[in-house]
């Protein structure tokens, strides 16, 4: 099922499959990619419990091993509407029989889409409704659409940051991160699009407190700003070799696994934990023009 939200100029839409918003429009201009599938078939997908690529896609729990696909399971899971608007809608979902088989924790995830002005805030609430503390990460990964204007090319666009500082960046090996080599990255400065720039996978940055990431193009006035506060990562990504028109602002609570990783969750780099009855809250907003 498709959900419209919309205010005088923008509009979105989420899907109840995943809670994935799969469009965001103003003026007629569409934000986000729509997942073509010779290229990535997805939108903007939640990732939880888990971000990024597991070691043979297992891990390890007081002793027992579970299967979990990259980027975890609720990007594949049916939500229901808890409640809606003409400018908001909250779904949820809660573990259920088959999430236990793949992740030994109840909880309930709410996710809210709110449109303000230019812009849509992305919030969302995890409760832990278990008996024993949760671990878990959660993130998301919404791909724009690069370039946004037919006469412009990929090449057109940079990165802009704000605030405007260099940030620690945590190379990738092989799909997982090699957390002893990581280096200041220079965020500092522009950062110019071209698709070479994703040779290695992502570009994923540590982030404090209150940062906007912006992909602007001086040969237009429409741009796209990720606002978020006190994700601790942030990657970019766009798909190489395999070329395509999209790249992806994706604010992280979570890290894909270590070229060192042991396999047990309890060890896993960047997994948050909460305690059972207590709630876990955190937000992104997208801007438009």
């Amino acid at each position: 099922m498709t959900i419209t939200i919309s205010n005088q100029s923008i509009t979105a839409k989420i899907s109840t499959h995943g809670a994935e918003l799969i469009s965001f429009q103003s003026e007629g201009i569409e934000f986000i990619w729509q997942a073509d599938p010779n290229h990535w078939d997805w939108h903007a997908p939640i990732l939880f419990p888990f971000i990024g690529r597991l070691k043979d896609n297992q891990y390890t729990y007081k002793g027992k091993n579970y299967s979990m696909p990259k980027h975890g399971f609720i990007r594949d899971c049916q939500f229901d509407i808890l409640a809606m608007t003409n400018e908001l809608v909250i779904l949820t979902f809660s573990s259920n029989e088959e999430t236990l088989k793949l992740y030994p924790f109840e909880f309930t995830l709410n996710v809210k889409y709110e449109i303000w002005g230019e812009g849509l805030r992305v919030h969302f609430n995890l409760k832990n409704t278990g008996p024993e503390e949760m671990i878990f990460a959660l993130g998301s990964h919404p791909a724009f659409n690069v370039p946004l204007e037919d006469h412009l090319t990929f090449d057109d666009y940079y990165f802009s940051f704000l605030p405007s500082k260099c940030r620690t960046t945590i190379p990738l090996e092989e799909h997982f991160v090699n957390f002893d080599k990581r280096t200041l990255g220079q965020t500092n400065t522009y950062i110019r699009l071209c698709h070479d720039l994703f040779s290695n996978s992502s570009l994923i940055y540590e982030t404090k407190g209150l940062n906007a990431f912006m992909i602007e193009s001086e040969k237009s006035i429409h741009d796209i700003t990720v606002v978020y506060k006190n994700f601790p990562y942030v990657a970019l990504w766009s798909p190489y070799p395999k070329e395509a028109d999209f790249v992806c602002i994706e604010p992280w609570f979570g890290m894909t696994d270590t070229t060192n990783s042991t396999g047990k969750l309890e060890d896993r780099l960047g997994m948050n934990r909460l305690a059972s009855d207590e709630t876990f809250e955190t937000e992104y907003s997208i801007i438009i023009h």
